[in-house]
């Protein structure tokens, strides 16, 4: 989870957050009210609610925010994490403590950790594999 998250507020509009994007380098930013959560923009939202439906730059941004946000908890687990974004067919994910945005979860965060974890298993693996040829290892 990212918890240095890059927020915009319901005062922005869409070149703003389009530049914020760019600047960056991200594509989805929670749209917050006081730490609050009470939307999402993503770049595909500035292209087919924004550009796409001849909105300007000038367009605030609750015209192309999406209002019902999925959200996690911070004390779910990485797998409940990555099942509601394949359940939901989403990307990212935020993380919300009553209401206020505590992180966000990205689909590449998920698939670092399982590289983490599949390789740790390699590891401990070829350890006990290595304990066994010495005979290190009995077994009972």
């Amino acid at each position: 989870m990212s918890t240095d998250c890059v927020t915009a507020t319901l005062k922005d509009n869409v070149y703003e957050l389009a530049v914020l994007m760019k600047h960056h380098d991200i594509g989805f930013v929670p749209i917050v009210e006081e730490s609050k959560l009470v939307g999402v923009v993503t770049d595909r939202d500035l292209v087919i609610r924004g550009y796409a439906e001849k909105h300007s730059g000038s367009t605030d941004v609750a015209t192309v925010m999406t209002r019902d946000v999925e959200t996690i908890g911070p004390e779910a687990t990485a797998d409940e994490a990555a099942r509601l974004m394949a359940n939901n067919k989403i990307r990212r994910l935020a993380v919300v403590e009553e209401g206020r945005l505590v992180g966000i979860v990205a689909i590449g965060d998920l698939a670092v950790r399982d590289l983490f974890v599949h390789e740790a298993g390699e590891a401990l693996s070829e350890i006990s594999e290595s304990a066994a040829d010495n005979g290190q290892l009995s077994h009972h």
